[in-house]
């Protein structure tokens, strides 16, 4: 069996929910991109949005084995998270929260697709809030649409509309940032960042942003 269809295996007891996992893990380039930046790191993990837990299952799958924080608004996917995923890996835990109102953690950070479901205010607080979060030689992961003005821009405005009728994300308007909106947090001789498509073989305009807070060891 391949990473992903081991990490959906996890959620075989709905048909439904065992699809979309299977899917996701197997399509979606971000899971194993972050993967692979995280597989030699022994930092802990703070997952903001971490829905049913599939990137964790996926972390360990992929022989990722640093203790798993992961946050997520929604008490009936943290539920499925902690029956599903938390008993068949070691140092998990899901916990109910809000991206506006992070725990107290020193580590990596990881974030896909969260930002734009928050206002412009409150991203600048949460993308500060994780800035202060990522220990040295730590990184941010975060994936996030970029307000571009692309063809890939305005399928994405389109796929939301269909993600919110469906009931499977709950909230108002989306605001997508900018680039230079995201990295703001990030400025200074300290961090060193990159930004990679992420979109893989979909049409949305998903962006990869990578800091890290550079420490005297860390290789520039």
């Amino acid at each position: 069996m391949t990473v992903a269809e081991r990490s959906a295996d996890r959620f075989r007891a709905s048909r439904f929910l065992h699809g979309y996992a299977k899917g996701k893990a197997t399509w979606d380039p971000a899971y194993a991109a972050v993967a692979t930046l995280l597989k030699a790191s022994d930092r802990p993990l703070l997952d903001i949005g971490c829905g049913v837990g599939l990137l964790a299952a996926f972390l360990r799958e992929s022989r990722c084995r640093q203790s798993i924080l992961g946050i997520e608004p929604d008490a009936a996917k943290v539920r499925l998270a902690r029956d599903q995923v938390a008993g068949f890996y070691p140092s998990l835990e899901f916990q109910v929260g809000d991206a506006r109102e992070l725990p107290g953690f020193s580590g990596d950070v990881v974030m896909l697709d969260v930002l734009h479901y928050l206002d412009a205010a409150c991203q600048r607080v949460v993308l500060d809030e994780i800035a202060a979060r990522i220990c040295p030689g730590g990184r941010a992961l975060i994936r996030t649409t970029f307000r571009d003005g692309t063809w890939r821009y305005y399928a994405t405005l389109l796929e939301e509309v269909f993600v919110r009728v469906s009931g499977w994300i709950r909230g108002g308007r989306c605001h997508f940032p900018t680039q230079e909106e995201v990295l703001a947090a990030f400025r200074g001789p300290e961090w060193s960042f990159s930004v990679t498509p992420m979109w893989g073989r979909t049409p949305f305009n998903s962006h990869l942003v990578v800091v890290q807070r550079l420490s005297p060891e860390t290789p520039q």
